[in-house]
């Protein structure tokens, strides 16, 4: 701990992120588990669903504060996956299953994906009303955080396997495409301001993905090219935080997958870091750490302005790091961007999707905690 022992003086953090910080997403409670399961057989209504993930959300918003948090969410206890269900409420855009699952390492997910029906806007989307309830649970004294998936990723899946024949039918000009997309997301990023949310992240896995060689060769053999596509999904991101609110803070997590305690890409942030860290406009970057997989923290050194809420807690297993650890890693990344720029935080969400990861809500707690503690120890806050 000698490396952070100084008197530097730190600047409070009043807006998101904060020096002890979560990705978003919590294990699903045995009670919400069982009332999914029953609508889905068709045992409960959407109602007496929607009242058990009301009581739950009140409930976790109350041990989030309890544990020190100072922005809040609801846990995505009201979806599946930590981005389908926001892209099949969009206009245009409609749920069908998939040949296969998103492929994870020794695992592959449920079949699910989209389909285009007609062009992609935003309009009378669910995930309002549900940041409308997660707003008022919250009350004045924490900060209620929207996550959605990032445009990238809505792109990606627009063209994954078997997507893009029925994309192409209804955007033959993919540049129709790029301009409906970011108008879309710009009319949801003014429909979420409008209800008072001014702490909005932008989830993505896109960006992790062209960090793995294995991924970039694939692309290269397929006649692609993972910078061109760098380049369109900065594009893309800049395209929507073009003329935000001002008092709106907009984040953006890294994600190299996260499913059942598994991953799907692997590699460090040198092959985007300049385009991703050089020129996408967001205030700050949630980045995983967890792991060697995830490469140093060299790459850093590309970040402009932002803050940078380092990862380094995993949410894929139950096992505590070390506070000790802990702090000289974060000393460690404090070469490359200074100290008051960097935040601490957890690699990810506990529960990317409804399934989870293998921990418990005691361990998942444990965690959070250790998040919290280890940051007022570095930060002071």
């Amino acid at each position: 701990m000698s490396e952070m022992s100084t008197d530097q003086k730190f600047t409070v953090r009043r807006v998101p992120p904060f020096r002890g910080d979560i990705v978003g997403s919590f294990l699903r409670p045995a009670a919400l588990k069982k009332a999914r399961s029953e609508f889905k057989e068709g045992k409960i209504s959407a109602a007496e669903l929607r009242n058990v993930e009301d009581q739950e959300i009140r409930r976790l918003v109350e041990k989030e504060k309890a544990a020190g948090l100072k922005s809040v969410t609801d846990g995505e206890f009201r979806r599946s996956w930590w981005h389908l269900d926001f892209l099949w409420g969009l206009n245009g855009v409609e749920k069908k299953l998939s040949q296969k699952g998103y492929p994870f390492h020794g695992l592959e997910t449920r079949p699910e994906t989209i389909r285009l029906s007609g062009r992609i806007r935003f309009g009378d989307h669910p995930f309002l009303k549900h940041f409308q309830f997660l707003r008022d649970a919250a009350g004045s004294s924490v900060i209620p955080r929207q996550t959605i998936p990032a445009p990238a990723q809505l792109w990606a899946e627009l063209f994954r396997e078997g997507n893009r024949e029925e994309t192409a039918a209804v955007y033959p000009d993919l540049e129709k495409l790029k301009e409906d997309i970011i108008t879309a997301y710009r009319d949801a990023v003014r429909a979420f301001y409008q209800i008072g949310c001014r702490n909005l992240q932008l989830d993505d896995c896109t960006w992790g993905m062209l960090c793995d060689k294995n991924y970039r060769n694939f692309l290269k053999k397929s006649g692609g090219d993972p910078d061109k596509d760098a380049r369109l999904f900065a594009e893309l991101d800049n395209g929507v935080l073009k003329g935000r609110p001002s008092d709106m803070t907009v984040c953006m997590h890294i994600c190299r997958g996260n499913y059942h305690s598994s991953w799907a890409s692997s590699g460090g942030y040198e092959p985007v870091a300049e385009t991703l860290f050089g020129s996408v406009g967001v205030d700050a970057f949630y980045l995983e750490f967890d792991s060697d997989r995830a490469g140093g923290f060299e790459p850093l050194c590309h970040i402009r302005n932002q803050m940078v809420v380092l990862g380094l807690v995993t949410t894929k297993s139950p096992v505590l790091e070390s506070p000790d650890l802990l702090r000289k890693r974060v000393a460690e990344a404090s070469k490359y961007l200074p100290l008051d720029r960097l935040c601490l935080g957890t690699q990810c969400g506990f529960a990317s999707t409804e399934e989870g990861n293998l921990l418990t809500e005691e361990e998942q707690w444990k965690k959070v905690r250790l998040v919290l503690e280890t940051a007022r120890s570095i930060w002071g806050e």
